[in-house]
């Protein structure tokens, strides 16, 4: 099987959003805790929006025997005293289940990680899912050369006005 990754385009959306609802599904089954509640049409306007305004960077893993979009991750900028100034925090990170363990995924982040450094950034993070039901995933975030932070990822939502 031959794969090749590209940036994608706002005309993308529809498939990006449909990887990011099945991303949060798998999340939500394996955990039991419905964290998400990810709706395509919505979700797809709001890909489709961020892309366009510059705020969003995603990047598909493309099957090149069929030219089937097979997986994606996605990429945002942040600053922070911390981390000396701009660097990029991937917030979603899918492979369809029958492509895992094809180092689809090192390709991906492989990618991120080099347009990351074309922007100057010093660092890159991210956010795994649950331990235990994802320790899989952190392995395979560890053997791709990040290491734990510590800490937990925590959230307050707030109010719409």
């Amino acid at each position: 099987m031959s794969i090749h990754i590209k940036q994608a385009t706002a005309s993308d959306a529809p498939i990006i959003a449909s990887f990011a609802k099945a991303l949060t599904d798998e999340i939500i089954v394996k955990t039991g805790a419905r964290h998400f509640n990810v709706n395509i049409t919505e979700t797809t306007e709001l890909c489709r929006a961020l892309i366009e305004q510059g705020n969003y960077t995603v990047f598909l893993a493309i099957s090149s025997d069929a030219e089937l979009p097979i997986g994606f991750a996605t990429l945002c900028e942040s600053h922070a005293l911390y981390a000396e100034g701009t660097f990029g925090i991937i917030q979603e990170c899918y492979i369809q289940p029958e492509f895992r363990s094809q180092q689809v995924g090192s390709m991906l982040l492989k990618k991120v990680a080099e347009h990351a450094q074309s922007l100057g950034w010093k660092r890159l993070e991210l956010c795994t899912p649950p331990l235990p039901e994802f320790a899989r995933t952190v392995n395979f975030y560890a053997e791709n050369g990040f290491e734990a932070t510590g800490g937990r990822k925590m959230k307050l939502v707030l109010e719409r006005t």
